[in-house]
């Protein structure tokens, strides 16, 4: 994980509607940066739900979310659209990003071993500082456990 105090990263990504995104863009405000294994699975459906159901209460405390993982826009589009999901899912098919951010290593299912992208999230403060860290995410409940991160860091 990135080390509380450091600064975040900067990126390039596009999202699912082929719209480009860069940290810096959205400096002045909270980024809740979320980094999830895979559309339509069931801890990332999860996961992506809370975060839009928390969307309003986010919104009010000057937030905005921003999920990551290595799928295509073409699913992404399609996860947002059967979810009604209303933030930016951003592709990181080289996973430059996602290594950047720590989010890609190794895993292990079933005594298997191997490289994928891992579930953590990072609240990023206005001023572009990794506020906190979330290494090792559980689905759900999560949106709420960052929403409350979040009142008490601003």
């Amino acid at each position: 994980m990135l080390e509380l105090g450091s600064q975040a990263p900067d990126f390039d990504l596009e999202d699912q509607t082929g719209t480009h995104h860069r940290l810096s863009d959205y400096r002045g405000r909270w980024v809740v940066l979320y980094f999830y294994p895979k559309d339509d699975t069931p801890g990332c459906t999860k996961e992506a739900c809370g975060f839009r159901d928390a969307g309003a209460a986010l919104a009010e405390l000057d937030a905005v979310v921003l999920g990551v993982s290595a799928d295509d826009r073409e699913s992404h589009a399609r996860f947002a659209t059967k979810y009604q999901l209303d933030f930016p899912l951003l592709v990181d098919p080289d996973k430059q990003v996602l290594e950047a951010y720590h989010a890609y290593g190794e895993k292990r299912m079933y005594g298997r071993v191997y490289q994928g992208v891992l579930r953590v999230t990072y609240l990023i403060g206005p001023d572009g500082s990794i506020v906190r860290t979330w290494p090792k995410v559980k689905a759900e409940g999560h949106a709420d456990e960052v929403r409350r991160a979040l009142i008490e860091a601003a």
